[in-house]
């Protein structure tokens, strides 16, 4: 009977420990995922915080300077016009100027030696055919109001001055508006993350404590954020919204077609002057000669002489706004002020009577030292001229060749009439060369063509 309780109790399997060491080994593994999740979001809060602080790349970036001759000419400041004189200046783009000197040499010498400076952020450039007759040439007009023509013979050259000044436009304007978001943005979020490790302020006890309250602090910051990304959206949408409603603006010739904005006659390109009436020589100059002709060319010192100012302005007033016009009468009586907007008007044309490109050309011929030769090499050059240009100074110069037969009673020499008209009818495009040189020429040429009105112009004599 003892035996065979043996034999049970051996044949009975062993019991085997309850699993407790299993419990307690995922418990630890529980401890070592949270303490691996908890790492990691400090690392995240850390590199949300030094998302926030401005590195050397969020900087603007300087671009690769440009220097070269150009032709530049001031035509406003502050939004004010100015006679545009064209001039060859030593021209350097930096990140955000265009530096203007008067020499190459001028640039190692203090800031008091540029001539201008002009600031690019906010600039607008553009192509234009209207400001000028000679080629290549794009404006920029500041932020301020003042507007620069740029120019140069090289097509190539222009356009690469162009694409990198519109370049750097762009990216100063984008750098100045994302440094100044980013700087604002940055003060305000990084004393809210001062309790982050890399700061060494708070202890990893404080950070246990208050789990909670961190999390509602980064909250906090990340809708700060979202907030002021959200602000430099609307301020691109401003931004777009204006640039489309600039390029959807009428035209210059839809006003003019409206009647919102009427066509001036000083101040007008002489050929577009002439195709707006309809005529070949404009109809204020010959109204103008015409009052002269009747009762001005007896009169001592006609065109020397000057008129009251404020009446030739009212005169020029009422001329631009296309009112009917009676040079006959009181208010008008004085002659001198006739002659004084007649001189006015040649004065301010964009072009002069003698263009540009024919201005070296007349020099040149005056130099002929044989009368014959001479007349044949500016009647040569006469010819050539567009055919306002051309009839206006025939119109003009029959008119003076009267003006000069009256030279006893009005005191008018040719020398005389070629002071006060050389530089009225023909000035260089350039200012580079001596003025006071170019001025003998002009007065010299002037002279010329009123001596030899009737064979240059082929006017037979009465």
């Amino acid at each position: 009977m003892a035996s065979t309780r043996i034999t049970n109790l051996q044949s009975k399997p062993p019991v085997l420990p309850p699993v407790l060491p299993l419990q307690s080994s995922t418990a630890a593994q529980g401890a070592v995922q949270m303490r691996i999740k908890s790492a990691q979001s400090s690392t995240e809060r850390l590199s949300q915080s030094k998302s926030m602080v401005l590195q050397e790349s969020d900087l603007p970036q300087k671009p690769v300077e440009l220097k070269e001759h150009l032709n530049v000419a001031k035509i406003s400041e502050s939004g004010k016009k100015q006679r545009k004189n064209w001039a060859l200046m030593w021209t350097v783009l930096t990140s955000d100027q265009l530096l203007l000197y008067k020499d190459k040499q001028d640039t190692s010498q203090k800031p008091g030696g540029k001539t201008d400076v002009v600031q690019l952020c906010g600039a607008v450039i553009e192509w234009t055919k209207e400001k000028s007759s000679r080629k290549n040439v794009f404006q920029i007009t500041t932020n301020t109001g003042s507007e620069y023509l740029v120019q140069t013979d090289s097509y190539s050259t222009a356009n690469k001055w162009c694409d990198a000044i519109r370049k750097t436009i762009d990216s100063s304007t984008k750098d100045e508006q994302s440094f100044r978001l980013r700087r604002s943005n940055s003060t305000e979020i990084l004393p809210r993350h001062s309790s982050l490790p890399s700061y060494g302020s708070a202890s990893p006890n404080t950070k246990r404590q208050n789990p909670v309250h961190r999390r509602s602090i980064n909250m906090f910051g990340s809708s700060k954020l979202k907030h002021s990304t959200s602000d430099s959206a609307d301020k691109n949408g401003v931004k777009n919204r204006l640039k489309k409603f600039i390029t959807r603006r009428p035209s210059m010739k839809t006003l003019q077609e409206k009647g919102l904005i009427k066509d001036r006659v000083f101040g007008c390109h002489l050929l577009s002057l002439c195709e707006r009436e309809g005529t070949t020589v404009p109809k204020f100059v010959r109204v103008c000669l015409d009052a002269v002709d009747k009762r001005g060319l007896d009169v001592d010192g006609i065109y020397r002489v000057s008129g009251n100012l404020a009446t030739i302005q009212k005169l020029r007033f009422i001329v631009d706004q296309e009112e009917d016009l009676d040079l006959d009468h009181s208010q008008w009586e004085d002659i001198h002020v006739v002659t004084g907007a007649l001189k006015m008007f040649f004065r301010e044309l964009p072009e002069p009577l003698f263009p540009f490109r024919f201005f070296q050309q007349f020099v040149e011929a005056v130099k002929i030292k044989e009368t014959k030769n001479k007349v044949q090499a500016v009647k040569k050059l006469i010819q050539q001229l567009p055919k306002p240009n051309q009839e206006t100074m025939r119109l003009l110069f029959s008119h003076l060749h009267r003006v000069l037969a009256y030279s006893k009673k009005n005191l008018m020499s040719t020398q005389g009439i070629g002071i006060v008209f050389g530089p009225t009818l023909m000035w260089p495009e350039l200012d580079a060369g001596n003025m006071a040189v170019n001025m003998v020429y002009q007065n010299q040429i002037v002279e010329f063509i009123l001596i030899e009105t009737r064979e240059i112009f082929n006017i037979d004599g009465k």
